[in-house]
């Protein structure tokens, strides 16, 4: 009798001192959470600000509006007219196409340059594999802002010199060596099925686009959606090799051209608005393919 409620006591002490832990957890994530979430909500508050100026001293507007979202769009002259886009201090519209060309035709180049070197290093066996997936992983480490004055002298000697197409010739010629993930997932589809396929006659090309690609559905997602955000909100290449070429900036490098000393009282609040709404595709595609990524992730992730 003395052992059953000694082992009662026992249990009931378990329950109370873990729900106690799971307490404290969940209010430490909520903590996380709340600084997490506050500056984006702050982000919107102050994109929806009436007042002009930098900061105000409350934090929820006196005066909300949407004519900080219309003016990124529309501008309008001392007469009334509203202003073509190359007329415009800063136009947005621009940069938001700029940027989602550049992006979509880098995302595709480069999804397709790291599936088939991916696979090819998980399949093939050849005299240097394992000197190349050293080499490519030593590169990986190093940043690649390092080689811009390198590839804008090349850009430079082959006439592309401040034009869109050599952002996605920068973005996508190297993304080869951005396999590891890629391969691991591929390690993890079996053989069998390409020797089989081999068996019936298929080519190694027949192999790849045929039967491991729509096998391959999660790390597909997820190379495009990683291949398409360094695109989407890269700075620091657009603002080197752009230069003062205004009409071909991204979001990224118009936006911040917003913040002059000259200009950031006046468009504080319109630079809030860009941030939201170049933030909306990305956000949008991540709620969509949530599943796949986590997949995506975890399937490469089993084997090196």
């Amino acid at each position: 009798m003395t052992n059953t409620k000694s082992s009662s006591d026992m249990q009931t002490g378990y329950a109370a001192r873990r729900k106690a832990i799971n307490t404290l957890v969940y209010v430490i994530l909520a903590i996380m959470v709340v600084i997490w979430i506050f500056p984006i909500v702050w982000l919107v508050i102050q994109s929806l600000r009436g007042e002009p100026g930098i900061s105000t001293s409350y934090f929820f507007p006196k005066q909300w509006t949407f004519d900080n979202y219309i003016r990124l769009f529309v501008e309008y002259d001392d007469q009334g007219n509203a202003l073509a886009w190359s007329e415009m201090r800063f136009p947005f519209a621009q940069w938001f196409i700029n940027t989602l060309v550049i992006a979509i035709f880098s995302c595709i180049i480069s999804t397709l340059f790291i599936l088939m070197v991916s696979y090819a290093l998980s399949r093939l066996r050849f005299k240097s594999r394992k000197t190349f997936l050293n080499l490519g992983l030593i590169l990986g480490m190093f940043p690649g802002f390092m080689s811009m004055a390198a590839t804008y002298n090349i850009m430079e000697i082959l006439g592309l010199k401040q034009q869109l197409f050599a952002l996605v010739i920068v973005y996508s010629a190297g993304a080869g060596l951005g396999y590891q993930v890629s391969k691991g997932f591929f390690d993890t589809i079996p053989r069998s099925l390409d020797e089989a396929a081999k068996i019936d006659g298929a080519t190694r090309n027949q192999i790849f686009w045929q039967i491991i690609l729509p096998l391959s559905k999660p790390i597909i997602v997820y190379t495009a959606l990683t291949t398409f955000i360094g695109p989407w909100t890269d700075y620091i290449f657009v603002s080197y090799f752009m230069k003062d070429n205004q009409m071909n900036y991204t979001v990224a490098c118009g936006l911040y051209s917003m913040l002059g000393n000259q200009t950031i009282s006046d468009y504080f609040t319109t630079f809030c608005a860009g941030a939201v709404l170049i933030a909306i595709p990305i956000t949008i595609l991540f709620v969509i393919m949530q599943r796949y990524y986590v997949a995506g992730v975890t399937g490469g992730a089993v084997k090196g």
